[in-house]
């Protein structure tokens, strides 16, 4: 999936173009998902942006985070919610008992695979951690191959936010370096106003749309390929 989708030469669009095609997907594992996902990426961005007002890259950060989803449109390819959504872990070492569905896959029958450590080393770095396929990594490379000026903290948020593992159970820390560390501190702000925060008042797009149109065109390119 990263060899195919890497390549990024499916389509070329901008971010704010990329945000109102994903109203034409819905997420199934999503708690909210009878309202469009610009609406929950909105009132993330705009929850934080009223408790972190000087944090302009986190403002975008909560609008972006959840981009990657548009794999699930027919002009990425259509792939099906389990490949797309839901929460990711690391592949090639022992999966934690919090990872939903985990017993069942082979890997856990492998003695390369099985282990605490399985095929890596202690403090190697998530960077260094091949995780499951998903959205969060998709945006990531999207991001970071297009050139984005967004601080690594913005990029490990964007690719980790659904490592729910990680950041809800605890899991997988001894795997982490320092950067790691210290960019987790930032993904445990924004994950209160992610999932399962979504307020029921309505954002006004077109009255914040001025503003995350000038944090788009600080951060990001005008097109980027995906």
């Amino acid at each position: 999936m990263r060899e195919e989708y890497g390549k990024l030469d499916k389509v070329e669009m901008s971010i704010w173009e990329c945000c109102e095609l994903l109203n034409n997907v819905v997420d199934y594992s999503d708690p909210d998902s009878d309202d469009p996902q610009t609406e929950h990426l909105f009132q993330t961005a705009e929850a934080i942006r009223k408790d972190y007002p000087n944090e302009d890259w986190l403002h975008l950060t909560g609008l972006i985070h959840d981009l990657g989803k548009i794999l699930l449109h027919p002009i990425m390819g259509e792939l099906p919610q389990w490949a797309v959504v839901g929460d990711i872990f690391p592949v090639g070492c022992a999966f934690d008992e919090s990872i939903l569905h985990h017993k069942g896959n082979p890997d856990s029958e492998s003695p390369s695979y099985n282990t605490k450590y399985g095929v890596y080393q202690q403090g190697c770095g998530l960077e260094n951690v091949l995780m499951s396929w998903g959205h969060d990594d998709y945006m990531y490379l999207v991001a970071k191959e297009n050139g984005t000026t967004l601080p690594s903290s913005a990029l490990f948020i964007i690719r980790y936010h659904s490592f729910y593992p990680l950041h809800k159970a605890g899991a997988y820390t001894h795997l982490m370096n320092e950067e790691d560390v210290e960019n987790l501190k930032w993904l445990n702000i924004f994950n209160k106003y992610d999932l399962y925060s979504k307020s029921k008042v309505r954002v006004d797009v077109e009255k914040v749309k001025p503003y995350y149109i000038s944090l788009i065109e600080k951060y990001f390119p005008a097109k980027l390929r995906w």
